[in-house]
């Protein structure tokens, strides 16, 4: 693949939705500008509603949609259910929501899964146009670990080295889905180093962690936020940060231009949709809700403890229809460089 030609098709839209800062989000958060109460549309909500997740509860997706619920029905009083159907990288319970009534008493969390599906095969959903964004609550970047008593290799150059050695045999844990946004960028690093690893899959986050703190694999490709807990007690550290420039959290960890790999990073981004055919005052309702938790001091604490605050996180229900469409435009480009098959 011809990473440049790559970086040049996607730097413009990148550019204009991906604004990295270090601020903090209690100081000004974005939605403080919205009532802190709005009346239920005849009487709207008038029982709990249901989250269906894609994914199951210990990941980062599992973690967000906990988050969110508990966000929302702190705000407005009403449950939410969550009802987690993993499987198939997010299909499984994308198509399951697809069959729920258009009545607004249920609620999708899914990820850029969802975005790189449609950009692979257009008779997917495409979640910009056959669902409504209520709220994008997290932006995140992807960053490669070992375990932090590894003697074999102990930083990115060594790392690097240690594979090529290994003869195809290296090992690194990572999401199931070929063409989704982690194994893309897998494929960006191994082009541009020489390395051959093998990919080893795991739908769920935590068997995927799990692997690397066990021993069975030899690194693991994940968002900081999602293994917090392992980088607090000393377990894992990152050792390439796949993002431009170094993030101030992640001071001592090389960046894609510290290590020479010039590609232009994807991000991992995470949200919540309902039916495009909810009633409109419902919809306004549920954009209000989700929007308004987004600034809850228990979210914004969530986000800042997942590290997702290096990164501005929240797009309303246009800045996420610009989001995923420029994603999807970005997935197709590759998509089309690696020679897939994109319907």
């Amino acid at each position: 693949m011809k990473l440049r030609n790559f970086t040049a098709t996607v730097a413009a839209a990148t550019a204009a939705v991906m604004l990295l800062s270090g601020a903090a989000a209690h100081a000004a958060c974005a939605t403080d500008d919205l009532p802190g109460a709005v009346n239920r549309p005849g009487g709207f909500p008038a029982r709990a509603l249901t989250m269906v997740v894609p994914y199951g509860p210990a990941g980062g997706s599992g973690q967000v949609a906990q988050a969110m619920a508990q966000a929302v029905t702190d705000l407005t009083g009403v449950a939410i259910n969550r009802d987690h159907k993993p499987g198939g990288s997010g299909t499984v319970g994308m198509t399951a929501y697809m069959a729920t009534p258009a009545d607004g008493y249920s609620v999708l969390e899914h990820i850029d899964d969802a975005s790189s599906a449609h950009a692979l095969d257009s008779s997917r959903p495409n979640p910009a146009q056959d669902l409504i964004p209520l709220v994008t609550s997290q932006i995140t970047f992807n960053q490669i670990y070992i375990r932090a008593n590894e003697t074999r290799y102990t930083d990115w150059d060594s790392f690097v080295a240690w594979v090529k050695a290994q003869n195809g045999k290296a090992t690194i844990a990572n999401v199931s889905k070929e063409g989704s946004m982690e194994r893309v960028l897998m494929k960006f690093i191994t082009d541009a180093t020489g390395m051959k690893i093998q990919q080893i899959s795991f739908d769920k986050g935590a068997p995927r962690y799990g692997s690397l703190a066990g021993g069975q694999v030899d690194a693991l490709f994940e968002q900081p936020g999602d293994v917090r807990k392992f980088l607090d007690s000393g377990l894992f550290k990152p050792i390439l940060t796949i993002l431009k420039e170094r993030p101030s959290a992640f001071a001592a960890t090389p960046s894609l231009l510290d290590a020479g790999l010039d590609f232009e990073p994807l991000y991992r981004f995470r949200g919540f949709f309902v039916h495009k055919g909810v009633p409109a005052e419902r919809v306004a309702w549920l954009q209000w809700a989700f929007q308004k938790a987004y600034c809850e001091d228990s979210y914004q604490d969530f986000n800042e403890s997942k590290y997702m605050t290096l990164i501005e996180s929240f797009r309303d229900t246009a800045g996420s229809r610009e989001l995923i469409a420029n994603t999807i435009g970005q997935y197709r480009a590759v998509y089309q460089q690696m020679g897939l098959d994109v319907k």
